[in-house]
Protein backbone atom coordinates (compact mmCIF):
# COMPACT_ATOMS: atom_id res chain seq x y z
CA UNK A 1 0.00 0.00 0.00
CA UNK A 2 1.37 3.40 -0.92
CA UNK A 3 0.09 6.95 -0.73
CA UNK A 4 -0.54 6.87 3.03
CA UNK A 5 2.82 8.14 4.25
CA UNK A 6 4.68 4.83 4.16
CA UNK A 7 6.18 2.74 1.42
CA UNK A 8 4.54 -0.55 2.29
CA UNK A 9 1.87 -1.79 4.63
CA UNK A 10 1.51 -5.53 5.10
CA UNK A 11 -1.61 -6.98 6.76
CA UNK A 12 -1.07 -10.48 8.07
CA UNK A 13 -2.53 -12.97 10.51
CA UNK A 14 -0.81 -12.67 13.88
CA UNK A 15 1.18 -15.51 15.42
CA UNK A 16 2.61 -16.32 18.85
CA UNK A 17 5.55 -14.00 18.21
CA UNK A 18 3.12 -11.06 18.23
CA UNK A 19 1.98 -11.70 21.80
CA UNK A 20 3.79 -8.76 23.43
CA UNK A 21 2.82 -6.27 20.74
CA UNK A 22 -0.84 -7.24 20.87
CA UNK A 23 -0.89 -7.12 24.67
CA UNK A 24 0.72 -3.67 24.62
CA UNK A 25 -1.71 -2.42 21.98
CA UNK A 26 -4.70 -3.80 23.92
CA UNK A 27 -3.52 -2.17 27.14
CA UNK A 28 -3.00 1.16 25.37
CA UNK A 29 -6.43 0.95 23.71
CA UNK A 30 -8.21 0.21 27.01
CA UNK A 31 -6.48 3.12 28.73
CA UNK A 32 -7.08 5.53 25.86
CA UNK A 33 -10.69 4.69 25.07
CA UNK A 34 -12.11 3.68 28.46
CA UNK A 35 -9.59 4.95 31.00
CA UNK A 36 -9.09 1.34 32.14
CA UNK A 37 -5.82 -0.17 33.28
CA UNK A 38 -5.87 -3.86 32.43
CA UNK A 39 -4.25 -6.59 34.50
CA UNK A 40 -1.25 -7.45 32.30
CA UNK A 41 -1.06 -11.11 33.34
CA UNK A 42 -4.73 -11.74 32.50
CA UNK A 43 -4.37 -9.75 29.28
CA UNK A 44 -1.31 -11.68 28.11
CA UNK A 45 -3.03 -14.98 28.90
CA UNK A 46 -6.16 -13.90 27.01
CA UNK A 47 -4.15 -12.86 23.95
CA UNK A 48 -2.13 -16.07 24.06
CA UNK A 49 -5.34 -18.12 24.16
CA UNK A 50 -6.50 -16.50 20.92
CA UNK A 51 -3.10 -16.89 19.27
CA UNK A 52 -2.96 -20.61 20.07
CA UNK A 53 -6.64 -21.58 19.59
CA UNK A 54 -8.31 -20.57 16.33
CA UNK A 55 -11.75 -21.40 17.75
CA UNK A 56 -11.42 -18.27 19.91
CA UNK A 57 -10.74 -15.96 16.98
CA UNK A 58 -7.72 -14.46 15.28
CA UNK A 59 -5.75 -11.25 15.16
CA UNK A 60 -4.60 -9.31 12.14
CA UNK A 61 -1.53 -7.09 12.34
CA UNK A 62 -0.68 -4.25 9.97
CA UNK A 63 3.09 -3.84 9.65
CA UNK A 64 5.01 -0.97 8.11
CA UNK A 65 8.71 -1.64 7.59
CA UNK A 66 8.56 -4.48 10.17
CA UNK A 67 6.98 -2.18 12.76
CA UNK A 68 3.48 -2.98 14.02
CA UNK A 69 1.21 -0.11 12.99
CA UNK A 70 -2.17 -1.51 14.03
CA UNK A 71 -4.23 -4.54 14.92
CA UNK A 72 -7.68 -5.96 15.27
CA UNK A 73 -9.18 -9.21 16.48
CA UNK A 74 -11.99 -11.17 14.81
CA UNK A 75 -14.33 -13.43 16.77
CA UNK A 76 -17.35 -15.31 15.45
CA UNK A 77 -21.05 -15.57 16.24
CA UNK A 78 -23.31 -18.18 14.71
CA UNK A 79 -26.61 -16.88 13.29
CA UNK A 80 -29.27 -19.57 13.15
CA UNK A 81 -31.52 -17.10 11.30
CA UNK A 82 -29.01 -16.88 8.47
CA UNK A 83 -27.30 -20.27 8.77
CA UNK A 84 -24.00 -18.43 8.60
CA UNK A 85 -21.41 -16.64 10.73
CA UNK A 86 -21.12 -13.02 11.76
CA UNK A 87 -17.57 -11.88 12.27
CA UNK A 88 -17.08 -9.42 15.12
CA UNK A 89 -14.22 -6.94 14.88
CA UNK A 90 -12.73 -6.24 18.30
CA UNK A 91 -9.56 -4.93 19.96
CA UNK A 92 -8.96 -2.34 17.25
CA UNK A 93 -5.85 -0.26 17.82
CA UNK A 94 -3.71 1.86 15.53
CA UNK A 95 -0.44 3.16 16.97
CA UNK A 96 -0.55 6.95 17.35
CA UNK A 97 2.35 7.38 14.87
CA UNK A 98 0.26 5.70 12.15
CA UNK A 99 -3.19 7.18 12.65
CA UNK A 100 -5.10 8.81 9.80
CA UNK A 101 -2.85 7.06 7.29
CA UNK A 102 -5.06 4.20 6.11
CA UNK A 103 -4.00 1.53 8.59
CA UNK A 104 -7.48 0.70 9.80
CA UNK A 105 -8.79 0.81 6.23
CA UNK A 106 -6.21 -1.82 5.25
CA UNK A 107 -7.11 -4.03 8.22
CA UNK A 108 -10.83 -3.69 7.45
CA UNK A 109 -10.27 -4.52 3.80
CA UNK A 110 -8.39 -7.68 4.75
CA UNK A 111 -11.17 -8.79 7.12
CA UNK A 112 -13.70 -8.38 4.31
CA UNK A 113 -11.50 -10.34 1.89
CA UNK A 114 -11.07 -13.20 4.36
CA UNK A 115 -14.80 -13.25 5.13
CA UNK A 116 -15.68 -13.49 1.44
CA UNK A 117 -13.10 -16.24 0.93
CA UNK A 118 -14.67 -18.29 3.76
CA UNK A 119 -18.03 -18.20 2.01
CA UNK A 120 -20.08 -18.84 5.15
CA UNK A 121 -19.87 -15.34 6.67
CA UNK A 122 -23.09 -13.33 6.43
CA UNK A 123 -21.79 -10.06 7.85
CA UNK A 124 -19.33 -8.11 9.93
CA UNK A 125 -20.19 -6.42 13.19
CA UNK A 126 -18.41 -4.35 15.78
CA UNK A 127 -19.22 -2.26 18.77
CA UNK A 128 -17.83 1.20 19.36
CA UNK A 129 -17.97 3.45 22.39
CA UNK A 130 -20.84 5.92 22.00
CA UNK A 131 -18.47 8.82 22.74
CA UNK A 132 -15.86 7.77 20.16
CA UNK A 133 -17.27 9.85 17.31
CA UNK A 134 -14.06 9.70 15.28
CA UNK A 135 -14.09 5.91 15.16
CA UNK A 136 -17.81 5.89 14.33
CA UNK A 137 -17.14 8.16 11.36
CA UNK A 138 -14.34 5.89 10.12
CA UNK A 139 -16.59 2.82 10.31
CA UNK A 140 -19.42 4.62 8.52
CA UNK A 141 -17.08 5.79 5.74
CA UNK A 142 -16.15 2.14 5.23
CA UNK A 143 -19.78 1.15 4.72
CA UNK A 144 -20.88 0.08 8.19
CA UNK A 145 -24.29 1.20 9.46
CA UNK A 146 -25.74 1.62 12.91
CA UNK A 147 -27.56 -1.54 13.91
CA UNK A 148 -31.05 -1.60 15.30
CA UNK A 149 -29.82 -3.40 18.44
CA UNK A 150 -28.60 -2.04 21.77
CA UNK A 151 -25.71 -3.84 23.40
CA UNK A 152 -26.65 -5.25 26.79
CA UNK A 153 -24.23 -6.98 29.12
CA UNK A 154 -23.69 -8.43 32.56
CA UNK A 155 -20.13 -9.14 33.58
CA UNK A 156 -19.12 -11.86 36.03
CA UNK A 157 -16.09 -11.90 38.31
CA UNK A 158 -13.87 -14.87 37.64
Amino acid sequence: MTGYGFDHLNVRKAGPGDLETIAEFNAAMALETEGRTLDRDILREGVLNVLTDDSRGFYLIADSASQAAGQLMVTTEWSDWRNAWFWWIQSVFVHKDFRRRGVYRALDQRVRELAREKGDVCGIRLYVDRDNVGAQQVYERLGMERARYYLMEQEFDH
